[in-house]
C-alpha cells in the first residue's frame, strides 16, 4: 500500500491548494495558521494561483509534523 501511495506521488510534479488540503486533511485555514507562512514552506505563485512541487512539499511536511 506505501508503495502504490509513493508511486502515485511520482504522478505528480506539483499540487495545487486544493491537492495540498486533500493530502493533510487540513482546512485552508489551518494551513494557514500552522504552517503556510513558514518560510521553509515550498511554495510557488503564478498568476491569483498556488502550487506546491510534490518532493519538497512532502519533505517540509514530514519534518513540520516531526516538529510538533
Amino acid at each position: 500500500m506505501a508503495e502504490q501511495v509513493h508511486e502515485m506521488d511520482f504522478e505528480f510534479v506539483f499540487w495545487d491548494s486544493a491537492e495540498l488540503k486533500k493530502r493533510t486533511c487540513m482546512s485552508w485555514g489551518t494551513i494557514q495558521e500552522t504552517f503556510f507562512f513558514d518560510p521553509r514552506f515550498p511554495k510557488r505563485k503564478v498568476g491569483g494561483k498556488w502550487y506546491y512541487p510534490v518532493r519538497e512539499t512532502r519533505e517540509f511536511l514530514e519534518q513540520w509534523l516531526e516538529e510538533q
